[in-house]
């Protein structure tokens, strides 16, 4: 067994228990393997040990890795990256999905973009849940107008939410969290019969993350070890 075969096992193994707690079925949480940094060859790694999806953070990384693999053991592309306007063509070309929708802007080249023989571009609009200057998303106040906008592009899926809540030991204030955004899905759902996801939850508050709803956690680290940010093409 190869060490990321190993790893896999042991991250399932993490969710299937979370999810047991929470009297959920684990078949309901996807796992997404962060393969941002990482060789092709690790990546190929966790197909042939059954992993199916994975994230990437950079466009031409991913692009890379995608044309190195090809489509033979079907591997399912997700964006989770910051998006610039000049590479949104390469993701709605290439991934089946991008979770960082937090402008229409975007959204709409995205739309625009995406190949007409492709099935529409699965999205998620990122919330910025912890309310910090650093990071991307928009606030919980402005997503019905921008879902609403979101969800009438035809080249596009809305699919739900994602979230990178500030780092936070304690698991009760976790939780206070990721029912924040368990509760803006529910209100989502009402809306949009598409919306399913929610991606949420990694290597530190994933538990937490389970017990409030998330269907997607999105692990790297814990699968392929530590990561080297010295020789890869940014965006």
């Amino acid at each position: 067994m190869t060490s990321i075969q190993h790893n896999l096992q042991q991250v399932r193994q993490r969710i299937a228990a979370a999810a047991a707690r929470c009297g959920r079925d684990p078949k309901e949480i996807t796992l997404l393997a962060v393969s941002k940094t990482k060789p092709a060859s690790a990546v190929a790694e966790a197909l042939a040990a059954g992993q199916r999806a994975f994230g990437e953070n950079y466009v031409q990384e991913g692009v890379d890795k995608m044309l190195a693999l090809g489509d033979a053991l079907r591997p399912e592309w997700h964006f989770i990256g910051p998006l610039q306007s000049n590479k949104s063509r390469l993701v709605a070309e290439h991934f089946a999905w991008c979770h960082t929708i937090d402008r229409l802007r975007i959204a709409t080249r995205l739309n625009d973009q995406r190949p007409a023989h492709l099935p529409p571009l699965n999205v998620l609009i990122q919330v910025n849940i912890s309310d910090e200057n650093s990071k991307s998303g928009i606030m919980l106040e402005a997503l019905p107008e921008l879902a609403q906008a979101v969800a009438a592009l035809p080249r596009l899926r809305l699919r739900g939410l994602m979230a990178i809540p500030a780092p936070e030991k304690e698991y009760q204030r976790q939780l206070a969290v990721c029912q924040r955004m368990a509760d803006a899905l529910d209100s989502l759902k009402k809306h949009f019969p598409s919306v399913d996801t929610l991606s949420l939850g990694m290597s530190d508050d994933m538990e937490a993350a389970i017990a409030a709803g998330s269907t997607m956690v999105r692990i790297g680290t814990a699968i392929f070890g530590a990561r080297d940010y010295g020789h890869h093409p940014q965006q």
